[in-house]
């Protein structure tokens, strides 16, 4: 399951980092600097890494036994800016206490 944790743990670092450029810089240029350029660039490459982090998530969501809500909470760390860095700690945290000998 440790292999499941880091992998979770790289994408939703990604996923909110590529959430943070275009809500925070791709956004912004392209509607108050009217050039659609960068957020054309970085929507879908946060599109792309968020489905694969949705498939990493229900991985370690699967693997723990988590409730319904649990994946829900995983989910919604992709689609709200810095929430991502908050639900990876805390999940990380008790996927690592379902480990054995922790």
């Amino acid at each position: 399951m440790e292999a499941a944790i880091n992998r979770y743990r790289i994408l939703a670092f990604a996923v909110g980092v590529m959430l943070l450029m275009v809500v925070f810089v791709g956004m912004p240029i392209r509607y108050i600097g009217g050039n659609p350029t960068p957020s054309g660039i970085i929507s879908p490459i946060h599109g792309a890494l968020y489905i694969v982090y949705l498939a990493f998530a229900f991985d370690l969501h699967r693997r723990a036994g988590w409730p319904l809500k649990q994946f829900l909470i995983m989910v919604s760390g992709g689609l709200v800016p810095f929430l991502a860095f908050f639900v990876e700690r805390k999940i990380v945290r008790e996927a690592r206490a379902l480990l054995p000998g922790t």
